[in-house]
């Protein structure tokens, strides 16, 4: 059985279907890219993959457990522990330091504020922006943001991190910075990725791609093709 695995996976936004019958298989430590042209469900997918949204049908699966028949409060908790999750902007808040925003996803796991913050500080230096630990996220760069919501997602040492476009608000260094870093800590941490992109230079991080169009996978085994390294 597959450590991330999703069947049969529906799921419309009204009368406009997103994913239609979309199965997958992601392994454990494995890096995957999804990708395909806007609007064809790639950040739907990961969406439901990551339990921030239900499909209409079909089933999510974690390692060997059912997570779509999960309450909300049960998903967000499994967000909280197993996944991380980078969007393509962030997302940090504005009025906290990157220090405090590394350090909230532990806060609200119940993590006393010093040891929270002791991990947020490692972290922020493992991405090269312990410098920027007291400095608010409109005082930084793009790429410099993004560094800090990377450490941010992977603070908590998640088993899985999904990352939605994550250098797609970066110019092409810092978003070749940013996705070095991640896969160097997602390989030393054995972290699995699934990477959403329409970017075939980021895709080419991944060690396959999936690619969707149209809402469903491309027909030939589960939709997956080597990546291009």
């Amino acid at each position: 059985m597959s450590y991330l695995s999703a069947r049969g996976l529906v799921r419309s936004y009204g009368r406009t279907p997103a994913l239609r019958g979309v199965n997958v298989d992601v392994e454990e430590g494995e890096i995957v890219a999804v990708t395909g042209p806007s609007g064809c469900g790639k950040s739907t997918l990961l969406h439901c993959l990551a339990g921030i949204l239900r499909p209409d049908a079909g089933e999510v699966s974690y390692r060997g457990q059912r997570i779509d028949t999960l309450s909300e409060g049960a998903r967000a908790a499994l967000r909280r522990t197993e996944f991380g999750v980078l969007f393509q902007f962030g997302q940090l808040v504005a009025e906290l330091t990157a220090a405090e925003n590394v350090a909230l996803p532990l806060l609200l796991a119940g993590t006393g504020r010093r040891e929270a913050r002791t991990a947020a500080l490692s972290w922020l230096d493992r991405l090269g922006v312990a410098d920027l630990a007291d400095q608010r996220p409109g005082e930084m760069s793009g790429g410099q943001q993004q560094r800090c919501a990377v450490a941010r997602s992977l603070v908590t040492e998640p088993r899985v991190l999904f990352c939605d476009e994550p250098t797609g608000a970066l110019d092409s260094l810092a978003g070749e910075q940013v996705l070095g870093h991640i896969v160097r800590l997602a390989r030393e941490q054995r972290t699995t990725v699934v990477l959403v992109t329409h970017d075939v230079q980021v895709a080419a991080y991944g060690d396959r791609e999936i690619m969707l169009r149209d809402g469903a996978a491309d027909p030939t085994g589960l939709g997956t093709v080597a990546a291009q390294r």
